[in-house]
């Protein structure tokens, strides 16, 4: 992954020349993985690089990409050429293949969303307070004898407001959440749901019919459309995102890079040999930059940026040695 970046930095820069573009083509054809890689690279980038986008010229194809190092173009102009081919070309459309585009489309259309590196509450028509964390969105639909919550992407935490005529439940993709007078949390996953409760209690029904089960406060249990996975301690310093805090209490450095991930468009990536390390402390989910800074001083690593929006963390002696 970390090759497919630096090869993204050079063909964007005004030093890539024709030699620069075999190299590159021969790299990409050795590899079925360096191929992913690059797609991967691209996708990340064409969220950064679409405000750059300038008028759209037709005639552009991918033999353009291939082509670009016969000449020396200026920085911007490279960055709005490959903007536009990442729509158009043929790794742009692996790319977006790969996109729940589905779920995209719901999001922008959905009653109350955030955007990515966004936090945000609401107060409902009953009284009950939602707070949407980073890329999230769901809609409401209250009727005379039910309060329904659809989570469409994302997470949000729930403080239900007292109506006994009319039961709260949040549905999601693989199952009905009823809350028994609560403060809760739920987080669409790939293929799962995980819920979290911290007042109260929440009764899951899952779409394939399982056994309904009731999580306490004090327990998360993640759930498929088949089943819900037993029940285990829920860790209060996960509610600190409502704050704009993220809480590391003895994660590894995957784990807190993975979450960071969430709230920026960039790509957050760890080198395998300190992907273990222990992290405690305070980061802050509104300046990403900021957290990663503070997160290499805790971690006593160093942040590799090959592009402005790609960063890994490596150990030390590594990023000295290049």
């Amino acid at each position: 992954m970390e090759q497919a970046a630096e090869w993204y930095a050079l063909l964007i820069s005004s030093d890539a020349v024709v030699a620069d573009q075999q190299r590159w083509l021969a790299w990409l054809d050795a590899d079925p993985s360096h191929r992913q890689a690059w797609t991967y690279v691209e996708r990340v980038s064409q969220r950064i690089l679409a405000p750059l986008r300038e008028t759209p010229d037709p005639r552009l194809t991918t033999d353009n990409l291939h082509a670009a190092g016969q000449r020396v173009i200026r920085r911007r102009r490279a960055l709005v050429r490959i903007a536009s081919l990442a729509g158009v070309g043929v790794f742009g459309w692996l790319g977006w293949r790969q996109t729940p585009l589905g779920t995209l489309a719901a999001a922008w259309t959905a009653d109350y969303r955030a955007a990515t590196g966004e936090i945000r509450a609401t107060v409902l028509s009953d009284g009950s307070r939602v707070w949407l964390n980073t890329a999230s969105a769901f809609n409401q639909d209250f009727l005379p004898g039910l309060r329904r919550l659809r989570l469409v992407a994302g997470e949000i935490l729930i403080e239900t407001g007292a109506d006994k005529d009319r039961p709260f439940v949040v549905d999601t993709a693989e199952g009905r959440l009823r809350a028994l007078g609560t403060r809760f949390t739920v987080r669409q996953e790939a293929g799962a749901t995980l819920l979290a409760v911290y007042q109260g209690a929440v009764e899951i029904r899952t779409t394939g019919n399982a056994p309904a089960v009731v999580i306490t406060a004090g327990h998360q249990a993640r759930y498929t459309a088949r089943a819900v996975a037993p029940a285990t301690r829920a860790d209060p310093a996960r509610e600190a995102w409502i704050r704009g805090d993220l809480l590391a209490n003895n994660l590894t450095l995957r784990e807190l890079a993975d979450e960071l991930g969430r709230y920026t468009l960039g790509h957050i990536g760890v080198a395998p040999q300190v992907a273990q390390r222990r992290v405690f402390g305070t980061f802050p989910l509104r300046d990403v930059d900021s957290a990663l800074g503070l997160l290499a001083q805790a971690a006593q690593v160093k942040l590799q940026r090959p592009l402005p929006w790609w960063t890994t963390l490596v150990a030390a002696d590594d990023a000295a040695a290049r």
